[in-house]
């Protein structure tokens, strides 16, 4: 009897190697090989006559009808939003976010609330006893919704019961890094019990036309945990994103097969649960005083929806000979990195013997470049020590050259000021006014800094 083969599989990855070595080559992370024996052999081992022992598979032309997918809405409007109108049937959607961000009361509400429509939702949790989801729907108000519960980590026999009667019109996995396959040896969490496991749920969803949810963990840079090839197998990818000492949740959309991805739904923690915000600008403008240097308010843009958030710039002297520091919460500190140089090699302005911190309010984490020119002119403000008039807006992208760039979407931005009352605006030359806003146009970041500091 032949040998089961040794391969040793990476834990970060996924990549399979003959031998145990400290470091992943594709990868780079270190002691994550993990030795896995069994008689798998790769297909470039196996030698096979690839034009015999299969069938033919049907082949149509793009122009063929296709019918749209349907949708289930669950009635909670920000997860529709970011789903772009609803779960899938016959679909897979993973979502992941730090621990206790709130993923799992997301999907209870969801869950209940197709449950009150009459929609069958089975909820499997791999982490708690069916007696502690039951206490916390008690406590969000949900212990009314029929939704069925079980607390199991075999996918062998959460399949087996699903498998007598209808099948669910939406199942929940918290969370995918719990579940164990019998067909695969090696603890729950794995790499090769995640890939196997997911992919006999995922088979059982598109087979049964049920709509599929994992819950997964993330690891300390906050990406999913698990094999990357995670992410492929399933057709949407949400990300709970914010920090758990504020209020404030956000569901982005990272992949969408049925949508797109321009969209996210924003979320307040409360008491009651997770309750939807309707209009976040008002949300991350709270308690903002006049006179205050350092702060710009930036008109951001998701997907459709524009979001106002306030940057916070504080620069503080040091003395000669000591070393200055850069601090950012919810930017690209690299980008910092990149005004900062503008504004000293361009624009005169040293930040040299400066400490500069950075800070996005509400835990809102921008990426659009539109955001440069706030962040220069919260910069400014705060060097200058002159505050940045409170009814004023400020976007625009600025080159290394110093030039102000245009942006996508600027009437849209202009117009939810105006609708938040706010007057003017900061922004690149070729801009026209919006909703009544009064815009000053700059062609370069030194033609900001001149307006800023009253130089004509």
């Amino acid at each position: 009897m032949a040998k089961p083969q040794k391969r040793y599989v990476c834990q970060s990855c996924g990549s399979v190697a003959s031998r145990w070595q400290g470091q992943c080559v594709d990868c780079s992370e270190w002691n994550t090989l993990i030795e896995e024996v069994g008689g798998n052999v790769t297909p470039f081992q196996a030698k096979h006559n690839l034009q015999s022992g299969g069938r033919a598979i049907a082949l149509i032309g793009l122009d063929a009808d296709v019918t749209l997918p349907e949708r289930m809405a669950t009635g909670i409007a920000e997860l529709d939003r970011a789903m772009g109108g609803g779960f899938v049937e016959a679909s897979a959607t993973l979502i992941g976010g730090d621990p206790g961000i709130g993923k799992s009361t997301l999907l209870l509400q969801a869950a209940a609330e197709l449950a009150r429509r009459g929609q069958r939702v089975v909820y499997v949790s791999g982490e708690e006893a069916a007696d502690q989801v039951r206490l916390r729907a008690r406590r969000l108000g949900l212990g009314d919704a029929h939704v069925e519960l079980a607390a199991a980590t075999s996918t062998r026999d959460i399949l087996t019961t699903l498998g007598q009667g209808q099948p669910p019109a939406l199942l929940v996995i918290d969370s995918i890094q719990t579940m164990h396959s019998d067909l695969i040896e090696g603890a729950p969490g794995t790499v090769s019990q995640v890939r196997a496991s997911a992919q006999e749920l995922i088979r059982f969803a598109k087979e049964r036309g049920s709509a599929l949810v994992l819950v997964g963990h993330v690891t300390k840079d906050g990406s999913i945990a698990g094999p990357r090839v995670l992410e492929h197998m399933v057709d949407t990818v949400l990300s709970f994103e914010g920090e758990r000492s504020h209020q404030y949740r956000i569901l982005r959309a990272i992949k969408n097969r049925f949508g797109g991805t321009d969209e996210i739904g924003v979320f307040a923690m409360e008491t009651g649960g997770l309750s939807e915000v309707a209009n976040p600008s008002a949300l991350f403008l709270t308690h903002r005083e006049e006179g205050v240097t350092g702060s710009t308010v930036f008109p951001a843009l998701e997907g459709t929806r524009p979001v106002l958030v306030e940057i916070q710039a504080l620069v503080v002297r040091l003395a000669s000979g000591a070393t200055p520091r850069r601090a950012v919460v919810g930017w690209d500190s690299g980008r910092l990195a990149m005004i900062l140089a503008v504004l000293e090699a361009r624009c005169g302005l040293s930040f040299s013997t400066c400490e500069v911190y950075l800070n996005i309010a509400g835990g809102y984490r921008v990426q659009d470049p539109a955001a440069d020119l706030a962040v220069a002119a919260a910069l400014i403000s705060a060097l200058s020590e002159r505050p940045v008039p409170a009814d004023a807006v400020a976007f625009g992208e600025i080159a290394l050259s110093g030039e102000v760039r245009p942006v996508a979407h600027a009437p849209l931005r202009l117009k939810e000021a105006a609708k938040l009352g706010f007057e003017r605006a900061m922004g690149p030359a070729a801009t026209k006014g919006e909703g009544g806003m009064k815009v000053s146009g700059f062609k370069t970041l030194g033609a900001l800094v001149d307006h800023m500091l009253g130089r004509g």
